[in-house]
Order: structure tokens, then sequence, then C-alpha cells
């Protein structure tokens, strides 16, 4: 995610779809198709377990399991950078606290502002919100998202790339059975997932990286000619 395109390729598709979905666009006939392909393929399925399992992956956006997800994380790697004698090593805690109350500043007006009726084509009750962007994906996205970024930043590179792949399969998983379980289009669950890029990448590049650095070697002590540590550099 280092690339300076990721940010503006997702930009660039929120814009778009938002716009489609402002004006009623052609492009939302994709939503449409998908949801047909969808509804063909349950019903020629022999078995119900990918109903259950889609079901199962949309619960994971709720609030709970992932805003305590993100927290614990959040705790989890202050701890580390704590033993480890890193300067700073609250920041993780603030950081973690902020990403989920950032979550509902992000979808909770645009849902308000654009008033999407769902894929069941209810209308919408007075005071009640849209379907676009799908919170559930933007919360699965960004708490699990942000959780192994922290956490990823304790860890080394092998184990980093996979909490990494595991947050993105998530999040891809969320969105997924939101669609197959017929509670969000798809171009909901797509503009949750660039909200979720436009808030890790600059996070990614921001939140310093302690536990990448090597610590200093040992030097001889001052008349002594043996050696004494000069203590770790990961401040």
């Amino acid at each position: 995610m280092r690339s300076a395109a990721v940010p503006v390729a997702a930009a660039v598709v929120l814009l778009v779809v938002s716009l489609q979905v402002a004006v009623d666009g052609p492009l939302l006939g994709l939503d449409r198709w998908v949801r047909r392909a969808v509804h063909t393929a349950r019903h020629d399925l022999p078995t119900k377990l990918p109903d259950g399992l889609g079901h199962v992956l949309s619960d994971l956006g709720s609030s709970v399991p992932a805003i305590p997800v993100l927290l614990l994380a959040g705790a989890l790697a202050a701890w580390r950078w704590r033993r480890a004698g890193v300067g700073r090593w609250w920041l993780p805690l603030p950081v973690a606290a902020l990403a989920a109350g950032a979550i509902p500043l992000l979808v909770v007006p645009a849902k308000s502002a654009f008033g999407r009726p769902g894929p069941l084509g209810d209308p919408l009750l007075p005071g009640q919100w849209g379907w676009y962007p799908s919170g559930h994906t933007a919360t699965a996205a960004v708490s699990y998202g942000v959780a192994a970024l922290l956490l990823a930043r304790t860890m080394g590179p092998r184990a980093a790339r996979g909490l990494t792949a595991g947050a993105a399969v998530l999040a891809l998983g969320v969105g997924a059975g939101l669609v197959w379980s017929d509670f969000h289009w798809l171009l909901d669950v797509v503009a949750s997932w660039c909200l979720a890029v436009l808030v890790l990448w600059p996070l990614d590049r921001w939140m310093p990286r302690p536990f990448d650095r090597p610590l200093d070697r040992r030097v001889p002590g001052p008349g002594a000619g043996g050696c004494q540590a000069s203590g770790s550099s990961l401040r």
C-alpha cells in the first residue's frame, strides 16, 4: 500500500461511484446485474451453507466484534512498544480510538446525504439513513485494517504480511457476505472499501515502524577494553 497510485485510484473510484449513485446513472446497472446473478446462484446451489456463511461474514462487520478488536489491538501494540522501550509507546492507543470514532463520521453523513434504498427496494422512512456507503463494510475494513497495521509494527516482516493479508481477506469477506445476503448493493460495498483505503494509506505512511530498526551493537566500554550495552535504538 506504499504507492501513491493506490489512494488516487480509490479516490477516483469513490468519486465516480458516488456521482452515479447521486444521479441514478447507468453504472447502477452493475448492481442489478450482480444481484440477479447472486439470486440465481443461491437458487441453483443444493445447500444453504453459503447463506449461513454470508450472514456470519456480514456480522463480522458489526461494531461488535470489529471495534473491540481494534481497541484491543491498539492496547496490545502499545504494551509491546512499552516493553521494548519505544518512545511514544502510547501512540497506538489514540490511533485505535480515533479510527473507531472516524468510522461513523465518514459513513453516517454520506448515508444521510445519498439516501439510497437497499436491494429490497423498501422506501426510506423519515429520519432513516440510506444504504450507501455500507457501514458494515467500512467498519470491518477500517477496524481490522488499522488493527493489523498497529500489530504489524510489533512483528517481523513475514508475520506482518500475514496479518495484513488476513485483514484484507476479512474486509473482502464481509463485503461479499453483505452482497450475497442481499443486505447491500455491490457499489455500497465498493465505496466503503475505497473509504477504508483513504484512511489506511496515510496512516500507514505516518505511523512509525520502530521494530524495523536494528538494535545498536555493543561498543567497547571506556577504559575497560571490554564491551557494554549501548541500549536500544528503538525510540
